[in-house]
């Protein structure tokens, strides 16, 4: 499982899961490009991971702007030349109410971020991976996308489409020796779920669906990423892995 020398994209790698994978594939040799939108959060990974040896770069930018990835695009291969790996991490989920009620920005916002932005960033990482003869990407979705839940349409909604468009990129970028996987997350201790979690009756709500009967840390999603990146998994392509307590069971 050894990413020696890889180059990396994290996006939404300022916290959270998207944290505790950089550090992770860090760990194990690879270079991270960090992305999101405050630099503040991103400079803090950074450092931890060259504390520990390893090697990032910061780049502040909107994963759903069009511009500002085709800038980071820009920078990476300017800088790098390459792209072994892309995690699309970053997701927004500004809205926890009913369907029938959601405005229209709450819409445009959830997808821009978790389904427009992850569309095209894999097709511009798709194209540098190509070049250097193939490469890995993992979507990380959530296990909304195959239940949703309550107050959460939208959201759940996008990560299904998430789910999708994972299959559907990795069937047709599979001749090009480009894998395609996702991650579906339960319940983890972030801070989109910070709410969820410190309100006792929804939290006491959720753990009776979760059979561990408690919430994962950002650092038990990194596992199942390393493997889906590594060449470990060089046959696997267009499926998922379920990290959730066994909520799904």
């Amino acid at each position: 499982m050894e990413l020696n020398d890889r180059v990396v994209v994290v996006t939404g790698g300022g916290s959270g899961i998207g944290e505790a994978i950089a550090i992770a594939l860090a760990e194990h040799g690879a270079r991270c490009i960090l992305v999101s939108r405050k630099i503040e959060g991103l400079q803090t990974v950074k450092e931890k991971i060259e504390r520990k040896g390893g090697r990032a770069d910061a780049i502040a930018g909107h994963t759903g702007n069009l511009e500002q990835i085709n800038q980071l695009f820009e920078h990476i291969q300017n800088k790098y030349d390459r792209l072994d790996i892309l995690i699309n991490n970053a997701a927004a989920n500004p809205y926890f109410g009913e369907m029938m009620d959601a405005a229209e920005a709450a819409w445009d916002k959830t997808n821009q971020v978790n389904l427009k932005g992850p569309f095209f960033i894999t097709q511009h990482a798709a194209r540098l991976m190509e070049k250097s003869g193939g490469g890995a990407i993992v979507n990380v979705a959530s296990i909304n996308g195959i239940r949703p839940i309550p107050m959460q349409g939208i959201y759940s909604i996008t990560k299904a489409a998430l789910i999708s468009m994972t299959k559907a990129f990795a069937k047709e970028l599979a001749p090009k020796n480009i894998r395609v996987n996702a991650l579906l997350p339960g319940l983890t201790e972030t801070h989109f779920s910070e709410a969820l979690i410190k309100n006792e009756s929804i939290y006491n709500y959720a753990l009776q669906h979760i059979p561990m009967h408690r919430h994962a840390q950002p650092g038990e999603m990194a596992g199942a990423v390393l493997y889906l990146v590594s060449d470990a998994a060089s046959f696997t392509t267009g499926t998922y892995i379920v990290c959730d307590g066994g909520a799904l069971a």
